[in-house]
């Protein structure tokens, strides 16, 4: 077994999510781990957000980050070892007004773990590019958009239900893989 302190952010996500689902709990990766990851390292985050799907007791959790050396430090897991922290929002798990559409999992030599898919990433990206102007997560929308294949088209269609298609349209040209 591979030491914490030597888990990269992806390990680290494969120990974790294994841990909790070998508990019963269903959690699933997104936020800024799933920007870097789909980013490959362009972008950096410190935490990870495990989603609680299926809204598991705060308790199940806490005992179950426990077992594998966690402690709850306010909203975060901290684990002495580890350089980035751990945070579980509440469900449901999605973008916007809807639900996440697909679901990944990614096995690492630590385990494996669920992950929203790079379609989904862009989108919850845009989500905070279009109801709070953050122009970080516009840009990083853009670096999962550029380094993955996505549902251009799925993405529009969101935006518009979104009440954002004018939006969209202005930056679908920045959302295209580049070959």
């Amino acid at each position: 077994m591979i030491a914490v302190a030597d888990m990269t952010p992806i390990e680290l996500a494969g120990f974790v999510g294994n841990h909790l689902s070998k508990q019963g709990i269903n959690v699933v990766l997104s936020g800024g781990t799933c920007v870097a990851h789909y980013s490959k390292g362009k972008y950096v985050s410190m935490d990870l957000d495990f989603v609680n799907a299926a809204f598991a007791k705060r308790d199940k959790i806490k005992s179950a980050m426990a077992d594998i050396g966690f402690n709850e430090d306010n909203r975060y897991f901290r684990h002495p070892d580890a350089e980035h922290l751990v945070e579980f929002p509440p469900g449901p798990l999605g973008v916007g007004d809807e639900q996440v559409g697909e679901i990944l999992e990614i096995k690492t030599r630590t385990g494996t773990f669920k992950i929203i898919s790079p379609t989904d990433c862009v989108k919850d990206r845009l989500a905070g590019y279009y109801h709070w102007d953050d122009m970080p997560c516009l840009e990083q929308a853009v670096l999962v958009a550029c380094e993955n294949p996505i549902d251009i088209e799925e993405i529009k269609r969101w935006s518009t239900k979104e009440g954002k298609g004018d939006e969209f349209e202005q930056i679908r040209n920045r959302l295209k893989r580049k070959a």
